[in-house]
């Protein structure tokens, strides 16, 4: 596995993550446990200096760790006391390898154990699920679509994430943010039916709202009639028309796939309607339009569509890229300088971690 980001190496800056510091400092969202166990080395009068190494178990993408070094930064009780290494985002890690070591007195970030590790565990499941499709699509854009399946506090950390493995758009400017981009999408179907159910009409009224800078895509799949829908709205368009987006519901058949059922499953966005579509349009002149498919798609059906050599240009993917877990445990493997890992751990250094400053 290799770096997503091997062309730069530049941490965003703390500030970026508007994180609660105040709240993490005090210990508010660490484990109870941990705050005790500080708290009794404070009173003990004791400051072990400790070795912390952190690590997961699968072949992944790191996603999160800028996330997690801006909160021992700013939360930690004296950052300049602290020797923290660690990998980038976007970087690949193996199973078991150290993406990060913590140095110094445990007192001074104890109560932080929880909060960097259930951040790099949540970027980083995005991130591998991200590049492992973006893989299987052979390189055409993947937009990062599941933002309406999660808690909006999300948005910002997953979206970067997805953003260093390698995803082309996002749908919202919260998930953007922190890179200084902005959310991408379609004309909606809420749009087609504020205008009656008449996508012809709704994606004209966009066409006549949006900016040269923005790509017009529509959502073709409103009355259940695909290839009269995108050859209506090219039509209307004309070179206005970036993509038309097939979303037909695995609940449905295409009303243009009625003649051909038998030999395929014709249900939701199949190779069939794929392929009629991208006929329909090529054959009334309009072969600049490209394709976007959504709805269901996972790494499973992108690699069968792209194996097949279904014309699809863009694949829209939701919620399946925030499904799964990348846990990441934290172990102190030295203690004043003496090995103190628990039975079936051990001090592990990478020489691919580098000095955070």
């Amino acid at each position: 596995m290799t770096s997503l980001r091997e062309e730069t190496r530049e941490r965003l800056p703390p500030e970026v993550f508007e994180l609660p510091v105040d709240k993490m400092r005090e210990g508010y969202y660490a484990d109870a446990y941990f705050n005790h166990a500080r708290a009794t080395l404070l009173q003990d009068g004791r400051h072990p200096r400790v070795v912390m190494q952190v690590f997961q178990r699968k072949d992944a993408y790191v996603g999160g760790m800028d996330e997690a070094i801006a909160i021992l930064k700013l939360c930690s009780h004296d950052w300049d006391q602290l020797t923290v290494h660690a990998l980038y985002d976007g970087d690949a890690a193996a199973p078991w390898e150290t993406v990060m070591t913590i140095e110094g007195d445990y007192t001074l970030f104890a109560h932080l154990e929880t909060v960097y590790l259930g951040v790099l565990a949540r970027r980083t499941l995005i991130s591998t699920n991200v590049r492992r499709v973006v893989d299987a699509a052979n390189g055409k854009p993947i937009l990062f679509f599941p933002a309406r399946h999660d808690h909006h506090h999300v948005q910002t950390g997953d979206g970067y994430a997805a953003h260093v493995a390698g995803a082309i758009g996002v749908s919202t400017d919260a998930q953007s943010s922190w890179w200084g981009g902005r959310g991408i999408g379609t004309v909606p179907h809420s749009l087609i039916a504020s205008y009656g159910g008449n996508t012809v009409l709704a994606a004209t009224k966009f066409g006549e709202w949006a900016s040269d800078d923005i790509n017009i895509t529509v959502l073709v799949d409103f009355e259940n009639n695909s290839v009269q829908t995108a050859l209506d709205v090219a039509r209307t368009l004309g070179p206005k028309l970036w993509a038309v987006r097939l979303d037909t519901s695995e609940m449905l058949v295409d009303r243009s796939l009625w003649e051909e059922l038998g030999d395929f499953k014709p249900t939701g966005v199949n190779e069939r309607l794929v392929r009629k579509v991208r006929d329909a349009l090529d054959n009334d002149g309009f072969e600049q339009v490209k394709i976007v498919a959504s709805g269901g798609f996972t790494i499973e059906k992108i690699k069968e569509f792209e194996q097949r050599g279904v014309p699809v240009d863009a694949y829209g993917v939701g919620s399946s890229l925030i499904r799964g877990s990348n846990d990441f445990t934290a172990d102190i493997v030295l203690t004043d300088g003496r090995p103190s890992a628990k039975v079936g751990r051990r001090y592990n250094p990478s020489e691919r971690l580098e000095l955070v400053t």
